[in-house]
């Protein structure tokens, strides 16, 4: 779409301005010279295009400009769009005129291979490179489809605070502050138990923001500040909760393959991949899992007193790590939901399976091509003195969790709900290799800078 700001236009509405003279604002991202032609590649954050210089037909002052443009160099470059087929773009500008507004000196990331460490530690720059900036469209086109998707649906956002009195998950990985004169106060978990009040006052509630685990893990999945949209429903029981996800799930991915099909194709992903997540997906109880896993001999490593370690069946009632996840995929071309998982493994909040108290109505969403779990999600428990029961069972304070236990006193009804990690959902759909490449700036146990 054609700003009606400015005079110029975007490198990606190019192709509406063939013969027209436009002017394009950006940076070089690479310059070459051949005798009369300075070729420059120009990136202005929507896109890439090449601008073709011919020097007779330019005064020497323009050419001297273009002529001392460095890699990240700032610019602004004027000329007459033409058709190019050879062109990733499809077009290319014929310069007519260079304004130059600074010429970078020492950009630290050329082209040559640099290791992570310098990357990480450039990431301010290193955003900059064709593959992060693909990345980061890809991420920015998630959002947009997770926010279509349920404004779209009949539900509100509801924004959770970030600050919370009381853990979600789990106390082990909480981050903790002094919070004036009321005691301390936990970074959130989860958007999730304020998202169960929203709901029970507009029926259909998402919260989307970002959540905070001080989990120490230096895994390919892993981060201590990540997003995750949570939608939650009164009166959607597991079954309704299960096919939202898939519903979302697939809407996303198709939106993806639907405007990123140039950063798709930056990154060499494999599309046919994508194109196969369509509804419905596989799913498969916990205990149907499990007895996957032991027929298919996918062992458990097991660490002995002694510190040695052996493999054993895997047993009923221990939660999935990455390695069963990715085992238990491989047989799959889209994402397998797991569901009724052993109650002892999964959070106080989920509702018991009334045909099997030894489970919970828990499922999560696992995606294929070793993405892992990309959502979790349940039947919250509806009733007050179970849920009393699991709270203290988990030995919670009860106090910190008397507003959301009123939540079973006044009008409780069966309700559902589930997050999706954006970061893992990105990764997977992009084909990252490592999560850290998903978010613009990745906090992780040992690095909070830049």
């Amino acid at each position: 779409m054609t700003s009606r700001y400015k005079s110029y236009v975007a490198i990606e509405d190019l192709e509406s301005h063939i013969g027209e003279t436009v002017t394009l604002n950006g940076w070089v991202y690479d310059k070459t010279e051949k005798g009369k032609l300075i070729f420059i590649k120009l990136r202005d954050g929507s896109g890439t295009v090449q601008c073709v210089l011919f020097k007779p037909n330019v005064s020497e002052e323009i050419a001297a400009a273009a002529g001392s443009l460095s890699q990240e160099s700032s610019v602004s470059i004027t000329g007459t769009v033409r058709s190019e087929q050879r062109s990733p773009t499809g077009v290319e500008l014929d310069v007519t005129d260079v304004r130059v507004w600074q010429v970078s000196k020492d950009y630290p990331i050329t082209p040559k291979e640099h290791g992570v460490e310098f990357l990480m530690e450039h990431r301010h720059l290193w955003l900059r490179s064709a593959r992060q900036h693909a990345i980061m469209r890809v991420r920015s086109a998630v959002v947009k489809a997770i926010r279509d998707f349920f404004d779209g649906n009949g539900f509100r956002l509801m924004d959770s605070p970030i600050f919370t009195p009381n853990a979600c998950e789990g106390t082990s990985t909480l981050f903790e502050t002094e919070y004036f004169d009321l005691g301390k106060a936990y970074l959130t978990q989860s958007g999730q138990l304020y998202a169960e009040a929203s709901a029970m006052a507009l029926g259909k509630v998402y919260t989307f923001g970002p959540t905070f685990r001080a989990e120490k893990s230096k895994t390919r999945r892993h981060l201590t500040e990540f997003w995750m949209v949570e939608p939650e429903m009164a009166y959607f029981d597991l079954n309704d909760d299960m096919d939202l996800a898939e519903d979302l799930v697939e809407y996303i991915v198709q939106y993806v393959l639907k405007t990123c099909q140039r950063e798709l194709a930056t990154l060499g992903r494999d599309i046919s991949k994508l194109e196969a997540v369509r509804r419905p997906f596989y799913r498969m109880s916990y205990t149907e899992a499990v007895e996957w896993l032991n027929k298919n001999e996918i062992k458990l490593n097991r660490k002995q007193a002694d510190g040695s370690e052996i493999q054993i069946d895997f047993p009923w009632g221990e939660d999935f790590g990455a390695p069963q996840e990715e085992a238990i995929m491989q047989q799959f071309d889209k994402p397998c939901i797991i569901h009724r998982y052993p109650t002892e493994v999964k959070a106080f909040y989920m509702k018991r399976d009334p045909e099997n108290v030894k489970t919970v109505l828990a499922m999560d969403m696992l995606a294929p091509e070793g993405a892992g779990e990309i959502i979790g999600g349940s039947q919250r428990e509806d009733d007050h003195d179970q849920l009393l029961e699991r709270i203290l069972h988990e030995n919670l304070p009860q106090e910190a969790f008397q507003w959301y236990l009123d939540l079973r006193k006044f009008g409780s009804v069966p309700h559902s709900g589930f997050g999706l990690g954006v970061e893992r959902t990105v990764k997977w759909i992009t084909g990252a290799e490592h999560i850290r490449e998903v978010i613009p700036f990745p906090r992780m146990i040992y690095r909070i800078v830049p």
